[in-house]
């Protein structure tokens, strides 16, 4: 300890003090972080029951505020059972921050997800039960941890994702400031169909589905000339994305009934091949071949008679 000297104002001296770590103070460490453990496990979800579900805030701002509250807590029994034993923050700090450079560059990617899960918590880029697509993957996401965010995706595989791609990626969240999404469908009728009774009829579908939004109010618009079809694209809204893949499903099979009953056809690419010349060698074959067919055909018809 070093402290000033009162016989020699200015002057400061040093003395070691010696402090013995006993069995209670090593049990007191001991209980400290064992209740710390508790807390952390149960006095979140009980404050979730009892307070916040009575709160006007959404599910994901109350998992924000029990994951923060839990880190608190292991936080400040860490201190306290550290302390029970003697080791304060001064007497340490110098080796804490040896070990945090130490640790920085060995174990980057960790502190780097660690401070990414942090950011996640408090900006709120994506929420617990958003829908979310990070790279090739389209889920919900269903938990947000320290380290990695869970996303469950529609066959209910669940994907561990490290946070830092959160933040440093490309992410595309469906619903995170409007649940309103726009379903594209796009038809193509055979040429020679009536267009304006194909427009009609797409609208038609649209409007008279219950979960289609009246505003935006669909449409359906006649995009182009394709190679073998006349192409169309309906747009329409539903107001979140539960029922999208029904919605999507009733909306296919509702066109297909509505354009057989009108006689319209759902054209496919087709190819027309036409012979301009034959050597003569192929198309004495071919005569042959289809002269023998012939009187094969005779034969088995006088057979019959």
């Amino acid at each position: 300890i070093t402290e000033d000297n009162a016989e020699a104002p200015g002057q400061q001296i040093t003395r070691t003090v010696v402090k013995q770590i006993t069995v209670t103070h090593l049990a007191l460490c001991i209980l400290i972080a064992f209740a710390t453990a508790v807390a952390a496990k149960n006095v979140p979800g009980l404050m979730e029951m009892a307070l916040l579900e009575r709160l006007p805030f959404d599910p994901s701002t109350r998992y924000a505020i029990t994951s923060l509250t839990q880190y608190a807590i292991a936080i400040v029994g860490i201190v306290l059972a550290f302390g029970a034993i003697g080791i304060g923050w001064s007497k340490v700090q110098w080796i804490a921050t040896a070990l945090t450079f130490g640790l920085a560059f060995g174990l980057q990617e960790i502190f780097a997800n660690f401070v990414a899960g942090l950011i996640l918590l408090f900006e709120r880029p994506i929420r617990v039960g958003d829908v979310v697509t990070v790279d090739d993957v389209t889920g919900v996401v269903s938990r947000i941890r320290i380290r990695a965010t869970t996303i469950t995706n529609w066959d209910r595989k669940e994907f561990i994702i490290p946070n830092k791609d959160f933040i440093t990626g490309r992410l595309l969240n469906w619903t995170l400031s409007d649940k309103v999404n726009r379903i594209v469908i796009q038809v193509g009728v055979a040429y020679g169909s009536d267009t304006d009774q194909v427009q009609k009829l797409l609208l038609k579908v649209a409007t008279e589905h219950p979960l289609i939004m009246d505003e935006p109010a669909p449409s359906a618009i006649f995009d182009g000339f394709g190679d073998s079809t006349l192409n169309f694209t309906l747009r329409c809204y539903l107001p979140n994305l539960d029922n999208r893949l029904t919605v999507t499903h009733e909306l296919h099979t509702a066109i297909d009934r509505e354009f057989r009953a009108a006689g319209i056809e759902i054209a496919f690419p087709q190819r027309d091949l036409h012979i301009c010349s034959v050597p003569e060698s192929l198309a004495s074959k071919l005569s042959d071949a289809l002269s023998g067919s012939g009187e094969t055909a005779s034969d088995a018809g006088d057979k019959s008679d």
